[in-house]
């Protein structure tokens, strides 16, 4: 069970009022932690908070399912539109979830699909990848990159004439966001990559951050659960696949990139932030102060997270905006 953080201690870090009640909320629950427990028991745990955390999801002209071909084979979809048809040409988000890799799935991130969806009105493809340990790396990523890679082809199952992709996903899914990007920069799929979304990303292997140390328990996200997690995914710290912080940076699109102040992955989050600004890519940086890691799905229990969401896609839909009509952009002039 996890801890509650000593807030009688001068060098408490800030927290949010509404954070700390979801903390000490959090705290008094009786039960194994996640690491404790199987994958299939983390899942089954980690799909019930988030139906217990989470906004209601908005209604949408369109949410259906569908596959797409994979490495091993069909990778499951979740298609959401704000519009029922689109006469017009533009570009898709493609919608990684988080997990650490071994949870999560369509089900657990639905809300905040159905958010974004609706508020920058495009069209919006969740991926359900392959989760550890039944699936160690490259597994994820090689089924984000190969859903990517589909979603640009405007493929008839979609029935939209895609002109650029918007990678999106939070902790594990940022990683993979990230991974789509710089897998698509590189090899180039039938549209650009528009921009970028990593919110509060893992993008090293390394764990030794201050962040990791000084948010070890307590704050949602914990240092033995990152552990559970790498022992489960195993991910390989050279390759671009998974440490994409060491990675060249020069052809990324223009990114939002959010961080959490209360975070295990703030530092490294950071860390990425300043290699993009260091490369001269265009990069809103957007750091939720006194909130914690998997905020986009704790709407209900702390309702300031509403805000955070509202800012960082207030923040994607500027960028957007910015790059109507400019040349290989993927965003077409109205």
């Amino acid at each position: 069970m996890a801890t509650q953080p000593d807030t009688t201690d001068q060098n408490t870090p800030f927290v949010r009022p509404d954070v700390q009640a979801c903390l000490t909320m959090m705290a008094a629950m009786e039960g194994p932690a996640m690491n404790e427990m199987t994958p299939e028991d983390a899942r089954q745990a980690y799909l019930a908070m988030h139906m217990l955390a989470d906004a209601e999801p908005i209604e949408l002209a369109v949410t259906r399912d569908l596959t797409c071909p994979g490495p091993v084979g069909d990778i499951p979809l979740r298609f959401y539109d704000k519009q029922a048809e689109r006469d017009k040409a533009g570009p898709a988000i493609v919608f990684v979830h988080g997990g650490g890799f071994v949870i999560g799935d369509l089900a657990t991130h639905h809300s905040f699909c159905t958010l974004l969806a609706d508020q920058l009105d495009l069209p919006l493809i969740a991926v359900d990848y392959r989760l550890a340990p039944e699936n160690p790396f490259p597994a994820a990523a090689e089924d984000a990159i190969a859903a990517a890679r589909w979603i640009a082809g405007s493929p008839e199952a979609l029935g939209l004439d895609v002109t650029g992709l918007i990678p999106v996903g939070d902790s594990a899914g940022g990683n993979l966001a990230i991974v789509i990007t710089q897998a698509l920069t590189q090899s180039p799929a039938e549209v650009p990559v528009t921009a970028q979304m990593p919110i509060y990303p893992v993008v090293s292997t390394d764990r030794d951050w201050p962040s990791m140390q000084d948010f070890a328990d307590g704050y949602v996200l914990t240092k033995e659960a990152m552990e559970w997690f790498d022992a489960a995914y195993q991910p390989d710290s050279e390759s671009a696949h998974y440490n994409v912080l060491d990675q060249d940076h020069s052809q990324t699109p223009p990114t939002v990139l959010i961080t959490t102040s209360l975070d295990p992955l703030r530092d490294q989050g950071r860390a990425y932030g300043a290699a993009l600004l260091q490369a001269g890519i265009t990069t809103s940086f957007y750091e939720a102060e006194g909130n914690v890691h998997d905020f986009i799905a704790l709407r209900k229990l702390i309702p300031s997270s509403v805000h955070d969401c509202n800012a960082m896609i207030g923040r994607l839909n500027g960028i957007l905006k910015g790059l109507e009509g400019l040349p290989n952009s993927g965003v077409p002039a109205e």
